[in-house]
This record gives structure tokens, sequence and C-alpha cells, in this order.
């Protein structure tokens, strides 16, 4: 495995297109090729899915993908190091989280962090639920930010809860329900409601969304992939999103009311060990600050 390999790896992941790939990389379309061939037939898994019109990543590519994405700043960082004054260290601290509403939470600690090591370099690697505790497991990240696993604590390194999560019901203002101060089951039982795809919702959500789906027809649900794509349709009047509130923006044409009768959600941090690590100690107690927990 080559840095050209990964170069071209990240690239066409990121394009989805071998030619633009070339084009980014300055070479031709078949190297490119070449190098992703190289690269699986070494991995012994394929990586990408391609016809004639399309390419996507398959999922042995999304699980590389944070690989690829370690390797590169490995890399980056080592030779930037070197071009920097003697003596210039960089204090990498890498955080795992499955969308960008985790994101929205960070700004204020990193930058406490920031007067503590002047010389912090946060790395983010985003991905899916199903994917995010590997990146853990395979000491590719510092922490994660994660619902809690209830079944599967012991496999997922320690956890600590920064935050209870509620449920909330999204729907247009002017709905005649956005008068109450809650919505139960019944509520919904003659709305149509916008669910996250359980495939790539966190776990604990789950049990949530199959109360509702028991007792609705399958016609009176959207199932959309993501946070955004749900209150989208919901502000567009296709039915009353039911979401975790983590730290959704607040739209003034919308109104967000909690679920009644569903137990709110933990949510933290996972890590392995804070032992030998002073920067993902100093960020758990930022963290915590933050957080008043």
């Amino acid at each position: 495995m080559n840095t050209m390999q990964i170069d071209c790896f990240l690239v066409v992941a990121e394009t989805l297109n071998f030619a633009a790939a070339a084009e980014r990389l300055h070479v031709t379309q078949p190297a490119v090729t070449q190098q992703i061939h190289t690269l699986e037939k070494e991995l012994n898994v394929k990586l990408f899915q391609r016809t004639t019109r399309t390419v996507k990543l398959t999922p042995e590519g999304y699980v590389f993908l944070n690989d690829a994405k370690s390797i590169h700043h490995i890399v980056s960082h080592a030779k930037k190091r070197f071009e920097e004054p003697a003596g210039r260290e960089f204090v990498l601290f890498s955080i795992g989280c499955h969308s960008q509403n985790e994101l929205t939470l960070l700004p204020g600690i990193l930058r406490e962090m920031l007067v503590h090591y002047p010389a912090l370099h946060p790395v983010f690697q985003v991905v899916p639920f199903q994917h995010l505790h590997q990146l853990l497991k395979e000491d590719s990240v510092d922490v994660i930010l994660d619902f809690q696993k209830e079944f599967q604590r012991k496999s997922y390194g320690t956890y600590k809860e920064l935050m209870r999560i509620k449920t909330m019901c999204i729907l247009p203002e002017n709905s005649p329900l956005a008068s109450k101060d809650s919505l139960s089951i019944d509520d919904l039982k003659n709305e149509k409601v916008i669910l996250f795809n359980p495939q790539l919702a966190p776990d604990c959500f789950n049990p949530t969304q199959r109360t509702i789906l028991d007792q609705k027809p399958m016609s009176d649900i959207y199932m959309q992939d993501s946070p955004e794509a749900c209150i989208t349709l919901a502000k567009a009047g296709f039915g009353i999103a039911v979401l975790p509130d983590l730290n959704l923006a607040r739209d003034p044409d919308l109104s967000y009311l909690p679920f009644a009768g569903s137990e709110s959600l933990s949510f933290g941090a996972y890590y392995n060990s804070t032992s030998g690590n002073p920067v993902l100690k100093l960020f758990l107690q930022l963290c915590r600050k933050q957080f008043s927990l």
C-alpha cells in the first residue's frame, strides 16, 4: 500500500467519478483505475461498485474510508512537521461522530482546549452509526460521540454520559396539533409520520420507531436517511417528523413538541482509556462542564 493508492481512493470516494479523480490528481484515468485495482487486490475486497454510469462505495469501502483518511492525515502531518520550524509539535486529537449535529456541540470545548494545547490539531471522522464503533475498536480515534449502546456496552470501551436526549415531534407551526404541550401515539393516529431509516438510526431510538410503525400502515410512513431530510419533509407538510432532539437547529416555521411516553436517550462519549492521554482527559472534563453532568 502506498500514498498514491490512498490519494486515488480518497479522491474517487469524494467525486465518485474516475475521470474527475484523474483530472484532480493530474494523472490519466487508467492510472487511477490501476491504483484502485492494486489496492483492492492487496486488501482482498471490492472498494467500489462500478457500472457504466455510476460509481458507489461498497460497505467495505465505507469502512476503509476511515482508515484511508487516518493514513492520509498521518502522512500529511509527518510531511508538515518537517516543513515547520524545529521543535514545533502537533497534538493530534481525533473525534468520531455520525453527523454534523454533534460537531455543533464542540466549538466551545475545542476553544478551551486550544488554550491548554496551542498546537492542537483536531481531526473529525464522520461516519454512519453502524461503522462508528469500528473506529474505536481499531484505535483510529481518541473518542467517539454516540448514543449509549444498551446491549453491547462491554464491546465499546468506556462510556461517559454527557446529556439526556428527548424525542421530539416536529411539525409546521400552523398545524392544529402545534398548540399542544406534547404529542402522544394517539395524536399521531391520523397523521402521516416521517421517521429515520432504522438501519441508519441509533439503536436506542428504534424501539420508539417500532411503536409508531406497529400502529400505522406503511402508506402513512415516510422513511428518510437523515434528520435533515426528515425535517425538510415536515416543513413541506408531508407529515410529523419524530426524531431524537440532538442539537436540532430550531426553525421558526416549525413546532418542536416532546413525544409523550418515550424515554429520554443517553448521549455521551466512548473511549478506550484515558491513561497516557491528557488531551482526552481534558476533553472529557470540558464536556462534563459544558453539559453539567
